[in-house]
């Protein structure tokens, strides 16, 4: 944290609401193709960019990661434990988020086959590393995306809770825009 850095970087910024599209757009298309039957035309097509957003997905929260470690952050506003609060809901997001990539990784490749990413390379896949991989891995998967989302809705009321309530800089520091 620097207090003399006001805003993130517009690199933060950008990946911040693309991410935060993301992951509502897979959370969405994820509920969707649980109901698809075998004999819907969507029943390959849909898991195919899932997977492929996912792991786009992925390399992008890593790649986030290791900016913020090296780009200077404006500091955490509020009482104590609402900076508390922030940053502990921060690690959980990105550990949830890990949770889901490695669970999604891990059904996808029970099987030994590996990951497609928009036909432009293959992720190899691990094979099956234990007993019932991929529904252990979905469930995981599946209540991680649920867990995710709540804490995405969360955080968004935090922020306009900021924004609106103790009316200081938290969503504009995010949005790029000054007092």
């Amino acid at each position: 944290m620097n207090t003399s850095v006001t805003h993130y970087s517009r690199t933060l910024q950008a990946i911040h609401w693309l991410s935060a599209l993301t992951v509502f757009g897979m959370f969405s298309v994820g509920l969707w193709m649980m109901d698809l039957s075998y004999y819907s035309e969507w029943y390959r097509t849909a898991p195919h960019w899932h997977k492929s957003v996912g792991l786009l997905l992925a390399a992008l929260t890593l790649f986030r990661v290791m900016w913020k470690l090296v780009t200077p952050s404006p500091s955490i506003e509020g009482t104590w434990l609402e900076k508390v609060a922030a940053k502990l809901m921060h690690g959980f997001l990105y550990i949830n988020l890990f949770v889901l990539f490695v669970s999604g990784y891990l059904i996808s490749t029970a099987d030994g086959r590996g990951i497609d990413v928009f036909n432009w390379f293959t992720l190899p896949g691990a094979g099956s590393l234990f007993n019932q991989q991929s529904d252990i891995a979905g469930m995981i998967h599946l209540y991680a995306a649920w867990i995710l989302i709540v804490m995405v809705l969360l955080h968004a009321l935090a922020a306009l809770k900021h924004h609106f309530i103790n009316k200081d800089n938290t969503l504009r520091k995010m949005i790029g825009a000054s007092k």
